[in-house]
């Protein structure tokens, strides 16, 4: 699942802060109940060394056999007990009937000789903090303060990080609008990030290049087809007169017929070209409402004979009236390469229907083959099976002009062995 860089962000420093208040706390844990042995180790022992001299100086004490308010209690030592003078320290629980509980004690137990040389067992013991308290305690410290820095990462990253990165969402607002042939400037940044400044300015260098590399890649197209008429147009007539000649056989009328044909269709394609740069370069500009119903009716009576002689019976269906704010030219050649792609496609005896509706205009015909592939269908010369000698720009004309205004989408479906190609707002 895609995220945005905030989050990503956020999401591994939530990660790192919990592994590293983990780790932290299991050392500090440690830390702090090490230390607090080691003070209350130096206590029993201070406290031994305060008990040894109460004992040679009152013998009675001698006589304490029983943790009492001191907290300490001696004991004979017998003949068969171990005996030691070292220092002994360990962690026992002992019974207390306030809290009704076991709690943790830190116990020394060492030995000693009285006045009357005789070995007795010292123990001294003093109650230290309860682990699993201390461990609760830690732990909701810890989880308050993982919440706090948690809130105050978002909070930073909401209004500070998002800050400093806004410019680099309006870097890729930038490049998500572009398009080639758009000649408005790109949307200024203000910040006094250095790498957001410098990704901007080298950004609007491509764009500058771009924008110029396609400029004159159109102005060599139109050139080119400006160019291309009229060398083509003298080649067709000189043909023409050629044809006339009546020492020709009929072979060598028949190759100059083949080469006629290939010339207009290389007529044909210059001029699709020139009107492709023409869209592109938005040279139509006049806008006027536009009715698809009138523009249908009139091009289906200049299309009449070509039906009849196919013998394709072609419906119109005016539900609604279709119109739009348009150049009426270019409304025309729109409708124009859809009826005559639909009649080009269509088998004899097959039919068309011509739909318009509110939002929605379209035209669909009898299918020959298969299904059309919509992601290639409106490409620049792609060409479909029934004809080699096509352009392949007739439907690239329809997209470039509906790409020439937001407001139209165009689209290709395939349903009930028919195509249709269809217009919508």
């Amino acid at each position: 699942m895609k995220i945005s860089l905030k989050n990503y962000t956020i999401r591994y420093l939530i990660i790192a802060f919990l592994v590293i208040m983990a780790v932290w706390a299991s050392l500090f844990y440690a830390y702090i109940l090490d230390e607090v042995y080691d003070n209350v180790d130096d206590g029993l022992k201070n406290q031994k060394i305060e008990i040894l001299r109460g004992v040679y100086e009152e013998p009675e004490l001698l006589e304490t056999s029983e943790y009492g308010i001191n907290q300490f209690r001696i004991r004979p030592a017998e003949g068969d007990e171990e005996f030691s003078e070292e220092n002994r320290l360990s962690r026992e629980f002992f019974y207390m009937p306030y809290d009704d509980e076991q709690e943790p004690y830190r116990v020394l137990r060492t030995g000693f000789y009285g006045r009357d040389h005789k070995p007795y067992h010292l123990e001294i013991r003093t109650s230290t903090v309860e682990e699993d308290d201390l461990i609760y305690d830690l732990t909701t410290a810890l989880m308050v303060l993982y919440a706090v820095l948690v809130l105050s990462l978002y909070l930073i990253n909401t209004f500070v990080l998002g800050r400093a990165w806004r410019p680099f969402k309006i870097i890729l607002d930038n490049l998500n609008h572009y398009r080639f042939g758009t000649k408005d400037k790109l949307r200024p940044i203000d910040t006094n990030v250095l790498e957001f400044n410098q990704l901007h300015t080298e950004l609007d260098r491509m764009w500058r290049r771009n924008e110029e590399l396609f400029d004159e890649q159109k102005r060599f197209i139109e050139n080119a087809a400006h160019e291309l008429q009229t060398p083509l147009a003298i080649t067709i007539n000189k043909l023409d007169l050629l044809m006339e000649d009546e020492t020709l056989n009929e072979s060598q009328l028949t190759q100059i017929a083949e080469s006629k044909s290939s010339l207009l269709r290389l007529v044909n394609l210059n001029k699709s070209l020139l009107m492709l740069s023409r869209i592109e370069n938005k040279q139509y500009k006049n806008v006027e409402r536009v009715s698809f119903n009138d523009i249908s009716r009139e091009l289906v009576d200049e299309f009449q004979d070509l039906l009849d002689f196919k013998h394709i019976e072609l419906l119109l269906h005016e539900e609604s009236t279709f119109e739009i704010e348009m150049d009426r030219y270019l409304a025309t050649v729109l409708i124009s390469n859809l009826l005559r792609n639909a009649i080009k496609y269509t088998p004899e005896g097959g039919q068309i229907n011509v739909f318009h509706v509110q939002d929605r205009f379209s035209v669909t015909n009898t299918a020959i083959g298969p299904a059309l592939d919509p992601d290639i269908v409106f490409n620049r010369f792609h060409k479909g099976e029934q004809d080699k000698g096509s352009t392949g720009l007739g439907l690239a004309i329809v997209k470039s002009i509906v790409d020439s205004y937001p407001i139209l989408s165009v689209g290709y479906t395939y349903a009930n062995e028919k195509h249709m190609f269809f217009i919508k707002k």
